[in-house]
């Protein structure tokens, strides 16, 4: 499958799913080292919201979600370049939208909007990335 990496749609999915793995494989496993420090950026953070009191929960779920689309992307490449099967590079891909939204949200409710635009950067990159999956392009 080696070759079919210089077809452009091909490096686009792979070079899509790299860029998730990175980006929540590194952002979930912070959250597990530095616990303690992201959990106290994320109770101020949103102590004046309406998500106040559910922060640390809130916490626990983004992790469990960003790591584990991090982890499907990762493992749904493998799966794509050795069998050439999708589907759970496609999950990657939709949980990893997911994740952006729960992000996406709280930012709102925090009234943090140069966050929530760039969360939105990169809900479009993973919209791109799920229509390149499932186009015929």
């Amino acid at each position: 499958m080696l070759e079919t990496l210089f077809i452009p749609k091909v490096f686009a999915q792979t070079a899509s799913a790299v860029f998730f793995a990175i980006l929540f494989l590194q952002s979930g496993l912070d959250k597990v080292i530095d616990w303690k420090g992201n959990r106290d950026w994320i109770v101020g953070h949103f102590s004046k919201s309406p998500l106040g009191k559910v922060a640390r929960p809130m916490l626990i779920v983004l992790t469990l979600v960003e790591i584990a689309a991090g982890l499907l992307c990762l493992l749904g490449l493998i799966l794509y370049w050795w069998q050439g099967l999708p589907d759970l590079l496609i999950i990657g891909f939709e949980l990893s939208m997911v994740a952006l939204l729960m992000l996406f949200f709280g930012q709102r409710l925090a009234k943090d909007y140069p966050g929530a635009q760039s969360i939105a950067i990169y809900f479009g990159v993973c919209l791109l990335a799920l229509y390149l999956m499932n186009s015929g392009v």
